[in-house]
């Protein structure tokens, strides 16, 4: 909802201006190491600050990563752009490298106090953060909300105006309208991620001006890669093979490469910059066995490879697709299905008849039995009444078939990733959807992806008109985003949370109250015997507005 100078909030709603001097909250003060600080200061809001008391914010996987990496985080270290260092010193929740952090991106707040230079937000606004400030860039990602600056495990935070509003005008905080309940708002940002990753545009063609690295002997013919460098104007650097030595720890936009040495490809895959491609000229040639591919940075940084078995290296480029969409037809598989983001990607495959998209059918997979009956009884009333057809696979003792068209793989294991490759059907897709750490390897069959033309892609975060999106298909009443919300806690339940999250024995999302300093980590089939006056508000087991105001006391 774009807030306009007349909205009214209600005056039950009106911000308590009575700001305390000290808050609680959740640190993470090293790799591995959390702690609740129950006399956090609220920072000071300067003139261009302002200050979101916090609703609910929700626990997402990203947080556990942070969690296990710190300081090595690529959204954890030092702006390198976008705002100067006197800029930087100036915001109190700016706490990169080894400086304490509060996690959380997935919030949604009241903002209680501005500063008298900001222009777009104004006391009273009900608001969702949209976490990844692509207008502020570390060496390797961008600045982020819950990473390098504060994010909303705590009572309050403060926002810069700057880090939200970026030089040609984007807003990272939307105005939401006082309907919704806190949680089924702040599941927006997960279900944007999603989102997010069907709408990333993917390049499919070499980039213009920029470096080329071309891998061919003196043999080859490379008339065809040279055609490509002139009508892209790319600059270019020519070794052969057994010459890589000459540009070790340089990094390329793109790479063609004349050949079918797996340690060669392997190799190669360390020269590839952000966003670059390696495109493989097999010429007839066969590749003599797996390739170790980063998958970590096929997620986060966005390399993709491709190829021909032909001798034209322009052909690699023509069967990339413009994004991940699912296709009109496609037979599609979630791997992990039964988690919380499986669960959202599952459903977001069963009701793309309203985006004109009419799948053929979707197969859903897991480990657990338990699990996937509680995606069914989510995803089945919708899938019958929309005529999809959906099947559920316990892997465990069946494995899946090959022959998939889209596959989107919800587990952070390489070796899965590995083998939707090999799942997928010609001119099939993978989506390592799973946030897999850069640096982290798999095997992956090269030459069937080249073969086959099968596309394998991931994509990190969301951007506002993803969430707009999802916005627009809560208010059409095409998916319910508290469909996913397994357990409520506040601050004190935060550890349980974060563990339930990591060890994967959570059956959806989390959403943390933090001004309920006490509540304890709790799911929804348990709230009868901690909280009976919130379960009674419950329908049919899931989260309502009403639920929400017994468990504030409103």
């Amino acid at each position: 909802m774009t807030r306009t100078p007349d909205t009214q909030i209600p005056d039950a709603q009106i911000p308590d201006t009575q700001i305390p001097d000290t808050q609680h909250a959740v640190q993470i003060v090293g790799v591995d190491d959390i702690v609740v600080n129950t006399t956090k200061p609220v920072d000071p809001v300067g003139p261009t600050q302002l200050l979101l008391q916090v609703e609910a914010c929700g626990i997402c996987f990203s947080d556990t990563k942070l969690l296990h990496a710190f300081e090595t985080h690529p959204r954890k270290v030092e702006i390198v752009s976008g705002l100067t260092p006197a800029e930087l010193a100036e915001i109190p929740s700016y706490h990169p490298g080894t400086q304490p952090t509060v996690p959380g991106h997935e919030p949604v707040g009241r903002v209680v106090a501005v500063g008298d230079s900001v222009t777009h937000y104004r006391v009273g606004d009900r608001v969702l953060v949209q976490a990844d400030w692509k207008h502020l860039r570390t060496a390797r990602s961008n600045g982020a909300f819950g990473y390098n600056f504060e994010g909303a495990l705590q009572e309050y935070v403060v926002i810069d105006e700057r880090c939200v509003v970026s030089p040609d005008g984007e807003e990272f905080l939307l105005h939401v309208a006082e309907e919704p309940s806190a949680a089924a708002v702040g599941l927006i940002e997960p279900w944007a991620t999603v989102e997010a990753a069907y709408a990333a545009v993917e390049r499919q063609a070499v980039k213009q001006s920029g470096r080329l690295l071309l891998v061919a002997d003196a043999d080859a013919d490379t008339s065809g890669a040279h055609a490509l460098i002139e009508a892209a104007g790319a600059e270019v650097v020519q070794v052969p093979a057994d010459g890589l030595d000459l540009v070790s720890g340089q990094t390329f936009d793109d790479i063609i490469y004349y050949g079918s040495d797996a340690s060669v490809l392997s190799a190669l895959g360390e020269l590839l910059g952000l966003q670059a491609i390696l495109n493989v000229v097999l010429d007839g040639a066969t590749i003599d066995g797996p390739v170790n591919i980063d998958i970590g940075r096929v997620h986060y940084d966005y390399i993709r490879y491709t190829g021909t078995t032909g001798a034209d290296p322009a052909d690699s480029y023509t069967w990339l697709p413009a994004n991940g969409e699912i296709r009109a037809g496609d037979r599609v598989a979630v791997i992990g299905a039964a988690g919380p983001m499986g669960l959202m990607h599952t459903m977001r495959a069963v009701t793309l008849g309203s985006e004109g998209i009419e799948v053929a059918s979707v197969t859903a997979s897991d480990l657990n039995d338990d699990r996937l009956a509680h995606l069914a009884s989510e995803i089945d009333p919708v899938a019958a009444q929309r005529g999809v057809e959906v099947s559920y696979v316990n892997t465990g003792s069946q494995p899946l078939e090959a022959g998939f068209d889209y596959l989107a793989c919800m587990v952070p294991a390489p070796a899965l990733v590995a083998q939707a490759v090999e799942l997928a059907a010609p001119g099939g897709v993978v989506n390592a959807f799973a946030g897999i750490p850069a640096g982290t390897f798999g095997e992956v069959n090269l030459q069937h992806l080249i073969e086959n033309k099968v596309f394998l892609f991931g994509t990190s975060g969301s951007d506002v008109k993803d969430m707009a999106t999802v916005l627009r298909k809560i208010e059409s009443g095409i998916v319910d985003t508290t469909i996913s919300l397994d357990a409520v806690c506040g601050i004190a339940g935060f550890s349980d949370a974060i563990n339930a999250v990591m060890n994967r024995t959570s059956g959806g999302k989390i959403m943390v109250f933090p001004q309920l300093h006490d509540l304890p980590f709790t799911r929804l089939v348990d709230l009868a015997g901690v909280r009976p006056d919130v379960a009674e508000k419950l329908v049919d087991g899931r989260w309502t507005v009403e639920a929400e105001k017994a468990l504030l006391g409103r």
